[in-house]
Parts: C-alpha cells; structure tokens; sequence
C-alpha cells in the first residue's frame, strides 16, 4: 500500500516543463511565415502584431522589440528591419518541407528548430535546395512557453535577432 501512495505521489507532482509545449508559439510564428510566403498571399501576417507579441514572446523580447520601433526608421518604414526576420530573406520561394523540432537545452530555455526550404523556385541546382533553419529559444513565463529570441546562422556565426535589436536601438 506504501508503494502505491509513493508513486501516486510522485505521479501528481507538477511538472510543468514537460506540460508545455515549447514548439507551440514557434508553430504559430512559422504559420505567419507559411502564410506571408505563400503563393497565393492573402494579407500580410505581421510576426509582431500587439496580439503576437502579447501571446508568443517574452517580456524581455518584446520590450527590445518596442525599443527597436521606436527609431526614425522604424518609424518611417513601420519595422525596424528590412528583412525578414523569420526566413532571414529579403526575397524568396513558399516554404517547402516546413519541420519545428525541440533541439536541445540552454539553461532554462528550450532550443525549438524550425528547418524549411525556402529558394526551390529559383531553380533544382544544389543552393536553391538548400535547407534554412532558424532557432527558437523558448522560455517559460507566467505558466506558459515564450520566443525569447531567434537566432539565424550565417556564414558559420550565430545571428540572435535580440542582439540585433539591441544594435538598432543603440542607434537612435
């Protein structure tokens, strides 16, 4: 009877980072990608709506986020990039062979890879074949997951748009 007391116990302990589902508000990101992408474009989804950046991302992005807006470019081109920063493309093809897989651990963020295919249009040689990938660090915040940053790798660096934010803000 002991045994079993113990590992109902056990069994109801909270465990809420395998209750969250860290590749959730990454989903949700790279829908709007499919979306803005697609052949057939219906209205531009914008990565960082009032309603995205209160739902998927953390306190910290979204507070770098508003600092980056509120540059004279930002405010004139209403973004602070000129790229995108999902796809990490200013041109491109609908995303093909779309994959969001938890890959790893750093700290207490969970590493979310979203791995697609986005320059097939351009034609069958190798670079137009090529896989991109772009990390999610997801983190958990008031009981649910959060992007806390992504980051893109190019030429071998590692590219976290926080980072970036924090550059552009810098240059008010």
């Amino acid at each position: 009877m002991k045994t079993f007391w113990l590992v109902a116990g056990v069994l109801l302990l909270p465990v809420p980072a395998l209750a969250l589902d860290a590749g959730a508000p990454v989903r949700a990101v790279m829908a709007a990608a499919e979306a803005n992408w697609s052949d057939q474009p219906g209205e531009y989804q914008d990565y960082f709506s009032k309603e995205r950046l209160a739902t998927l991302y953390s306190a910290g992005f979204v507070a770098l986020y508003r600092a980056a807006s509120d540059t004279p470019f930002a405010r004139e081109a209403g973004t602070p990039f000129d790229w995108d920063v999902i796809v990490n493309a200013q041109d491109g093809c609908p995303l093909q062979n779309l994959s969001v897989t938890p890959s790893g651990r750093e700290g207490d963020a969970t590493l979310v890879s979203a791995r697609f295919q986005n320059m097939t249009c351009f034609g069958t040689d190798p670079e137009y074949q090529a896989y991109s990938e772009a990390t999610f660090v997801v983190v958990e915040e008031d009981g649910r997951a959060v992007i806390d940053d992504i980051v893109q790798t190019m030429d071998g660096e590692r590219l976290s748009l926080s980072a970036q934010m924090r550059e552009i803000a810098g240059q008010q």
